[in-house]
């Protein structure tokens, strides 16, 4: 029954999540089929990180006391690798989707397949014993993918909509969630630090402030806006 209540728990921030990104899709919504679909590949996106991941921790070893190891260790074996991991699905399937046809979708879908992919990843935690460690994610990893997916999301909008910059908005995606995620995680690792940690939570309501800006551009770029006006 814990295990069930702590699944519960950590698919109520996922699910809220979810709703508020679908709902600030006022223009133009996506089809909940698609949405599903991208969630998905939240789901396998998680589980090839998982696998690159552990090929990287069965030949090298972190000192988790080393400033350089752990910056190695959350940015590019963590943060390159999960967002890279993201943006295989979002940039090589769903980009190409007929329903992404405004920036905002960008963001949508990104979101979906950040949620897939953290709702996964905490399940795993829970499974395998680590429910404090669940309990905690659910209010920080969690949205954390979410402002993630919401950077990514913004660039990947931007790329195929607008048509200028195409391919440096497409660069910008990947590499602002890897930064993003790289920032947090580091503060988080080097926690044998006393205090810095307080870094993970500063990165967190920064990226949330970014990520309402974002969302509110798209949403006022889209072209669905000016037929409704017309």
């Amino acid at each position: 029954m814990e295990t069930f209540i702590l699944i519960v728990l950590t698919l109520s921030p996922v699910l809220a999540i979810i709703l508020y990104i679908y709902l600030q899709d006022i223009h133009e919504p996506e089809p909940i089929r698609q949405l599903v679909i991208s969630f998905i590949f939240g789901v396998l996106s998680m589980l090839v990180a998982t696998g690159v991941t552990y090929l990287i921790y069965k030949n090298i070893h972190f000192n988790k006391e080393s400033f350089s190891d752990m910056a190695i260790k959350a940015f590019i074996v963590i943060a390159l690798v999960e967002e890279g991991a993201k943006f295989l699905f979002i940039r090589g399937v769903l980009y190409s989707n007929k329903n992404f046809n405004e920036p905002y979708d960008g963001i949508v879908y990104s979101v979906m397949v950040g949620m897939g992919f953290a709702l996964t990843e905490n399940i795993i935690y829970v499974l395998n014993g680590h429910e404090g460690t669940a309990i905690v994610r659910v209010f920080t990893a969690i949205p954390a993918h979410a402002l993630f997916a919401v950077l990514m999301g913004y660039f990947l909008g931007k790329s195929k909509l607008e048509f200028t910059n195409t391919g440096l908005n497409t660069i910008s995606a990947i590499v602002a969630a890897i930064f993003a995620h790289g920032v947090y995680d580091y503060f988080l690792f080097i926690s044998f630090v006393p205090g810095l940690w307080i870094g993970a939570i500063v990165s967190l309501i920064i990226g949330y402030i970014i990520s309402r800006k974002a969302i509110k551009i798209h949403q006022d770029s889209s072209p669905f806006k000016v037929d409704e006006k017309e």
